[in-house]
């Protein structure tokens, strides 16, 4: 059993990290579809972004004469059409990672911007052993980017005392304001460019590169107040 003195929760994202990323090549491919150009702003406005607020942006990009609603309702018709062909699975080491989570004896929560039902229940139940019992996945479509409101409203604990593992800048940046521990998993170059410029330390592949030095140099740092130092 390893130790970890400060980090009591990791947090990680399913889209992108756990799963297979279909989201990204989704969403760009569905603006170019609709005479959009697909630059690293918009991919910034759409992304991690609540759905109203994504389907909002991509309709300004495309100049759809649609609103918000109908837009986030044709993506996602796009995406159901894109996973026929580049289906939704877990990646290869993200088991083998939960398992050196769970030799840390801390627990583990899951997000994103699907229901339970939809991605966790369908693409994740073979993992989900490795998931706190009672809040194995946080939805957080409503409360993007989320890392308030599991921190501090759903687990109860100090900022410096969680770990979040996600691929979206958005999350880089609100995990530095308030001081919590981040890992970078970017799966497009404009997410990792972000990610630099916000001072990310630790920028890896995947999953498979986090390994239990790291997880340890970051529990350090995290109790030392220079995670983001």
């Amino acid at each position: 059993m390893y130790t970890l003195n400060k980090i009591k929760l990791v947090a990680i994202d399913v889209d992108g990290v756990i799963l297979t990323d279909t989201y990204s090549p989704a969403i760009k491919s569905f603006v170019e579809k609709h005479g959009g150009v697909y630059t690293p702003e918009l991919e910034r406005l759409v992304w991690g972004s609540p759905h109203i607020a994504g389907g909002h942006n991509m309709s300004l990009a495309c100049k759809l004469p649609w609103s918000a609603e109908k837009t986030i309702d044709a993506f996602f018709q796009h995406h159901k059409k894109y996973i026929e062909t580049h289906p939704i699975e877990i990646i290869p080491g993200a088991e083998g990672f939960l398992k050196l989570l769970q030799r840390f004896n801390i627990r583990v929560t899951s997000y994103g911007g699907r229901t339970k039902k939809y991605i966790f229940d369908k693409y994740m139940h073979s993992l989900e052993r490795y998931f706190d019992k009672e809040n194995p996945y946080i939805d957080t479509n409503s409360i993007r980017p989320g890392v308030m409101e599991i921190t501090r409203d759903i687990f109860n604990l100090n900022f410096d005392e969680v770990l979040f593992i996600d691929d979206i800048n958005r999350v880089a940046e609100v995990a530095k304001f308030y001081k919590t521990g981040f890992i970078g998993t970017p799966v497009t170059t404009y997410q990792k460019e972000q990610m630099q410029e916000t001072g990310v330390k630790y920028i890896a592949p995947s999953l498979i590169e986090v390994d239990r030095d790291m997880l340890i140099k970051i529990d350090g740092e995290l109790a030392s107040g220079l995670h983001w130092a």
